[in-house]
């Protein structure tokens, strides 16, 4: 066991500057998420793609009315009239659309995708129909809830020209405490908290925005023809470029979704295979990086046992070998600390900007007590995620099939993706 004492002082270190770097993340994130952006204000499309009724679908899409922000349009589109959301979002427009600050809102249907992901192929019916003037695309799902400045805020790093694109992220809100959601919002957590002021950032279609021209100069009108994930084949894009993926931590948003265990590997399983076809280096840092968690813990515990049974181990030797475990174990913890303190602030504030939240005390009690469970999930139960991450991955290394929204995709490259057909689907975004 001589060769552990020369890695272990290398697994302190590392760990710590994980640990490091999860803090400054965390600083970041708190540093502008209340900031007001109005020096920045370009005409701005905002593109929300919809497929059935999402959990509190009226509300999320009455909160893209309530932008604080003029010289916006706001276009929902849909695959065809048939699915439910088409006849709720024509309601929502008649209702609403004289209090937005939109110039123009329109429901558009964009037919039957043929080559790419019916998301995709939703989003250039929206892109080609845009005018001349328009210089911001903003893309958000259905399935979230934004405060009121959040489109200020994702258009704003989109001023300097070495941003590419700004996006922000999803925070998983259980609408039931049972485990598999718990699980679905812990993972998901432990995810978010890798964004900050990094190069490392990926951009998440639910909550992103790009320039125009930016949009043409990386070929994204090109390549989204041929693809099915929009927002890592936007990454790619972008940095290729050598431009940045800004994270703007204001842009942090609420999802609320309950989850069965099938539902969850499958949607857990989906994301890592997308990720694999599209961005092999990201999957791979996911695999590395989730095994490293794991044997730092576990695999450090297991040898301070042993070597603890083994009187011919010194004590200083059991020292070292007892504080790989102590460390990752304290670091782990810490940063769960971390991220759940940081969903806590940016959503709550988010919450006190909602007419919509504000007007229900009893909704708001509701969220405060499913995010505290969430909160004490990943708090208490850290050691257990890092193991169902890891299954997840694993299990996306093999196939490449998957179902996205009730339609069934094969994934024969980044820009290769073949529409197997519809499945039932229940509407859901997961």
């Amino acid at each position: 066991m001589d060769w552990y004492y020369y890695i272990a002082p290398v697994l302190i270190l590392s760990q710590l500057l994980f640990l490091l770097q999860a803090y400054k993340n965390y600083r970041y994130a708190l540093a502008g998420y209340k900031k007001k952006r109005l020096s920045y204000r370009p005409r701005t499309a905002l593109i929300v793609p919809c497929k059935g009724l999402d959990s509190a679908f009226r509300e999320n899409i009455t909160s893209f009315f309530n932008q604080d922000y003029e010289n916006y349009l706001l276009w929902f589109v849909v695959a065809d009239e048939a699915d439910p959301a088409y006849p709720e979002l024509c309601k929502l427009k008649n209702r609403l659309s004289q209090s937005s600050k939109a110039d123009d809102v329109q429901v558009l249907v964009a037919g039957q995708a043929q080559s790419c992901s019916q998301k995709i192929h939703n989003l250039l019916y929206c892109c080609e129909r845009l005018g001349s003037d328009v210089e911001v695309l903003a893309f958000a799902d259905s399935d979230i809830f934004v405060r009121s400045d959040w489109l200020s805020h994702i258009v704003h790093p989109l001023r300097k020209s070495k941003n590419g694109a700004a996006s922000g992220y999803r925070w998983f809100v259980p609408k039931k405490n049972n485990l598999a959601s718990l699980a679905l919002s812990a993972v998901n957590a432990k995810v978010a908290q890798l964004l900050g002021n990094t190069h490392f950032n990926q951009a998440w279609g639910g909550s992103m925005a790009i320039r125009v021209d930016t949009f043409r100069q990386v070929g994204l009108d090109k390549i989204w023809p041929k693809a099915l994930s929009d927002d890592l084949s936007l990454s790619f894009s972008v940095k290729k470029a050598g431009k940045k993926v800004v994270f703007v931590p204001a842009c942090l948003v609420a999802s609320y979704e309950s989850t069965t265990w099938s539902e969850l590997f499958e949607f857990g399983r989906r994301q890592f295979l997308i990720t694999r076809i599209n961005t092999p280096g990201t999957w791979w840092f996911g695999l590395s990086s989730s095994l490293y968690s794991i044997l730092g813990l576990w695999g450090g515990a297991a040898l301070a046992i042993y070597a603890a049974v083994k009187s011919s181990i010194i004590n200083h030797q059991l020292s070292i070998l007892v504080a790989v475990p102590i460390l990752f174990f304290s670091a782990q913890f810490i940063r769960a600390v971390l991220r759940q303190k940081m969903a806590g602030k940016l959503l709550k504030y988010e919450r006190c900007l909602s007419a919509v939240a504000s007007a229900k005390a009893e909704a708001s009690s509701i969220e405060h007590r499913a995010l505290k469970a969430a909160t004490l999930a990943d708090i208490l139960f850290f050691w257990l995620w890092s193991p169902l991450l890891l299954l997840f991955i694993i299990s996306s290394a093999f196939g490449r099939t998957i179902c996205w929204r009730g339609i069934r995709y094969k994934l024969l490259g980044p820009l290769e993706t073949i529409m197997l057909g519809e499945k039932a689907s229940n509407g859901k975004s997961l």
